[in-house]
């Protein structure tokens, strides 16, 4: 009699990227909040949040509570990154992980919770997580450096208004190197992706800056409960 093949679980994590300043110079970079496994395998290594697929929720909504009751995060921005089931990723079972990618504004990653447990790390420099969660943020980086260039997922850091040096702090904070401001400035004017709105942004030390809004496109960003394939 042929043996019975072990079960699959499936699990769903979240990799919550949000822009922070960098302690050590200062300039914007990449972030996302790990916890710590308090239980076998792995444990007392940083993972990313997430947990088992409960019988009665929908995948989103899994990734959606797990991000509430780890980080107190309720990100609108919500979208299905990849599968990852490797047979050896998990010791002892089968585990298939359905992952989300979350982008937060500032504002919002400051109200996460932090503890002992959960804690904030630059992107670029995170330790060795648990199972193969190392290679999800690398993934989910590559991603969101990728997607930046042809989508209006800068406005899930932003809002649905900006100004154009607002937009360029976030292509060099995601991309990690400087943009010279003028050529910034006619490349994206020049691309159509955006346009000038009415407002303006004031209250700062400098003359008052035009606000800007993406162009009324076919939208690429991934709202809440929305999947896009991963290919």
């Amino acid at each position: 009699m042929a043996a019975h093949a072990a079960p699959v679980h499936v699990a769903v994590s979240t990799v919550i990227f949000a822009l922070r300043p960098s302690p050590v110079d200062g300039r914007m970079t990449v972030w996302l909040p790990l916890v710590r496994r308090i239980r076998d395998p792995f444990v007392g290594m940083w993972a990313l949040p997430g947990g088992p697929l409960e019988p009665d929720e929908d995948l989103a909504e899994s990734a959606a509570r797990t991000l509430a009751e780890t980080t107190l995060l309720t990100p609108q921005y919500l979208e299905q990154l990849y599968a990852f089931g490797n047979t050896d990723r998990s010791p002892g079972e089968r585990v298939v992980s359905i992952v989300y990618w979350a982008l937060v504004r500032s504002d919002e990653a400051d109200i996460a919770v932090e503890s002992e447990n959960v804690r904030w790390f630059e992107a670029d420099s995170v330790p060795e997580l648990a199972f193969d969660h190392s290679l999800i943020v690398e993934y989910a980086l590559w991603r969101l450096r990728n997607k930046l260039e042809y989508s209006h997922i800068a406005s899930a850091f932003l809002g649905d208004t900006f100004t154009l040096s607002e937009l360029r702090e976030v292509h060099e904070a995601v991309l990690q190197k400087p943009l010279d401001p003028a050529n910034f400035r006619r490349q994206i004017e020049g691309s159509g992706q955006v346009v000038p709105t009415e407002q303006l942004r004031t209250g700062g030390r400098h003359r008052p800056a035009r606000l800007y809004r993406y162009a009324a496109t076919v939208e690429t960003n991934g709202p809440l409960g929305r999947t896009e394939g991963a290919s």
